[in-house]
């Protein structure tokens, strides 16, 4: 039984700088925190650009409870929209058979800013409800983290 959960929200950058950052762990960890936190390989560069491939990460839940080990896979498919950039995390755990998470940044029809989209298909067996409610409420906070972070210039991400 698998869901499907996903959410639009506007973002007050050029879909450029906000690709640019959706193709870096860094990002990944500061929209996630502090509901996840990841630990990445010893040789893991979380500064550069995400590589291609799969990446076994651990988390914990608001920093503290151990939740497990998760592969996130990634890829950049190509986009049947010459305007909309895609990201596929096609992820796994021992939880979640498929956490199949695609980002898409477009143009803001309005003319200004980006249309950010989280859209993740789920099978986590019995427990794929409960995983999809959470996966609704953490993308919304990640969501809010981005618009939180494009209005103030992306300075978290510096450093």
């Amino acid at each position: 039984m698998a869901k499907t959960v996903e959410l639009t929200t506007r973002i007050a950058a050029p879909p450029e700088v906000v690709l640019r950052h959706v193709m870096t762990p860094r990002l990944l960890d500061h929209v996630a925190a502090p509901m996840i936190r990841f630990s990445y390989p010893p040789s893991f560069d979380r500064a550069g650009e995400w590589p291609l491939g799969k990446h076994c990460v651990t988390m914990r839940f608001m920093g503290i409870i151990p939740i497990g080990w998760q592969v996130i896979g990634i890829e950049v498919p190509d986009s049947p929209d010459k305007d909309t950039h895609l990201l596929r995390d096609n992820g796994y755990g021992p939880l979640i058979r498929r956490w199949d998470h695609w980002i898409a940044v477009r143009p803001d029809p309005s003319g200004s800013g980006t249309l950010y989209t989280d859209r993740v298909h789920i099978d986590a067996g019995l427990l794929t409800p409960v995983i999809a409610a959470y996966a609704k409420v953490f993308y919304a906070h990640r969501q809010k983290r981005w618009r939180e972070l494009a209005a103030d210039g992306f300075a978290a991400l510096r450093g």
